[in-house]
């Protein structure tokens, strides 16, 4: 069945934030960096400074003063709830899919459509991925419905790298580099991968949850640079510590959750943490709650080489190899692509625990649960 064709505004209906758990679980304790001190004098030094023991340790961080008002977040999640309140047979038109065997990850991904640890529970999230509003994306899926709130998604997309940048900025004072050495591998006007995500869990039955030891999103690393995820309240978030303890990720009002992804983590030689995480069943007070999640995901522009970067710090601590420069060249596009095909083109992902993924010289482990 086509898409319907929403000649008049659709409506939109708004989103009520859920509570936070009343339940006594185990918080992972995440450091908290305000970034409304960045324009001042020596702000930026001592933002690094403050950060630089998080992504050293635990690849993960909660923004606060990031510019974005929280009427302006409530409304994107007004309208990512609205638009997943479609029927399928509107929100799942083939045009406006992921295309994971091409590695395309634009566009709508349905949920309870995979099978999850060879079992009969199936997967229970479904999300839509918006590319960055370049003339390069003008032909990727982009759904009807959202095309009425374009300008405010939009907006809220380029202020995101915007956001982004900054932190990016704190990176490269980290690792001794020109401050705009990571910014400027993720221009906006850039063709890359990057994808604002509106993403949607949808409970599932104690008894089935059971069956998949109450896994909603397995244990992984993210796949590109940097990953924003404005806070929400529903638990069930967690990261693996560098211990090999899973603790859940807090909720911080009026904040970004934020953590390295792969590619951070290959240009630093390991120095940034692109840590492990997953998303397990919320506690019992909040189990019942479809939980609604807004993201921005950094990807590295498609052109960008991949390599170990010149930090005299990595190079101090012996973790720049001599022979770096002349390491296979792995593209920006090249690493995405073929890291998308490799952990989304499955009907069943229980084939895939402890597996190496590798594309030139970079290796990761798909799944570290």
């Amino acid at each position: 069945m086509p898409s319907a064709t929403y000649a008049e505004p659709p409506a939109i209906k708004t989103w009520k934030r859920p509570s936070k758990t009343t339940e006594a679980i185990d918080w992972a304790d995440i450091k908290v960096i305000d970034l409304s001190t960045f324009d001042e004098p020596g702000g930026k030094q001592k933002l690094a400074e403050d950060l630089q023991d998080a992504v050293r340790h635990t690849g993960f961080f909660s923004m606060t003063g990031t510019g974005f008002t929280q009427e302006e977040v409530d409304r994107q999640y007004d309208i990512g709830q609205s638009f997943f309140d479609l029927p399928i047979e509107e929100k799942g038109d083939p045009k406006y899919r992921c295309d994971f065997a091409q590695g395309n990850y634009f566009g709508y991904r349905a949920a309870h459509e995979k099978r999850v640890m060879s079992t009969d529970v199936l997967d229970n999230v479904e999300s839509v991925n918006i590319p960055k509003f370049i003339l390069a994306n003008k032909k990727e899926p982009f759904h009807p419905y959202l095309r009425h709130f374009q300008s405010e998604i939009q907006d809220f997309s380029r202020r995101s790298l915007e956001l982004a940048s900054k932190i990016f900025t704190l990176f490269s004072i980290i690792l001794e580099l020109p401050e705009d050495y990571f910014s400027k591998q993720h221009l906006y006007d850039d063709q890359s991968e990057d994808h604002l995500r509106y993403m949607i869990y949808r409970p599932r039955s104690a008894d089935d949850d059971a069956k998949v030891q109450n896994t909603w999103s397995r244990a992984h690393t993210d796949f590109g640079s940097l990953t924003l995820l404005w806070s929400q309240n529903v638990a069930g978030l967690q990261l693996k510590t560098p211990a090999g303890e899973w603790k859940y990720v807090p909720p911080v009002d009026n904040g970004i959750i934020c953590n390295v992804g792969d590619t951070l983590d290959f240009w630093s030689a390991g120095y940034l943490k692109s840590t492990i995480h997953r998303v397990q069943r919320p506690p019992e007070d909040q189990a019942h709650i479809h939980r609604l999640g807004l993201f921005y995901f950094v990807r590295p522009g498609n052109d960008v080489d991949i390599k170990p970067a010149p930090s005299p710090l990595l190079k101090r601590l012996g973790l720049v190899k001599e022979d770096s420069e002349n390491a296979q060249p792995v593209r920006g596009l090249e690493y995405v692509r073929e890291r998308v095909k490799n952990y989304h083109n499955h009907n069943d992902y229980a084939d895939m625990k402890g597996k190496k993924f590798k594309v030139g010289n970079l290796e990761i482990e798909d799944e570290a649960a």
